[in-house]
């Protein structure tokens, strides 16, 4: 099973919020997930950007791949280089 960490929409139309999820590779974007390590607001000046440190490592370490925009991310917070 091929385990990602990604962006879930969860705003408004017009007004996006994403949720920082872990999930199946094979599941649809705002489908079901396995944990769920932060959010990413990117309406609010400046960017909202909250990820639990711990959660993060760990899910790396037991080998999930961060899409393009969450390793992006994970840069910006300091967690991945």
């Amino acid at each position: 099973m091929a385990v990602r960490i990604r962006l879930k929409r969860v705003g408004a139309k017009k007004r996006p919020f994403y949720r920082i999820v872990v999930a199946d590779s094979r599941s649809p974007r705002d489908g079901a997930f396995i944990d769920e390590i932060g959010f990413y607001n990117p309406t609010t000046e400046p960017t909202t950007l909250k990820i639990d440190d711990e959660k993060a490592q760990d899910w790396l370490q037991k080998g999930a791949q961060p899409s393009d925009t969450v390793k992006a991310l994970l840069t910006k917070a300091g967690i991945a280089k």
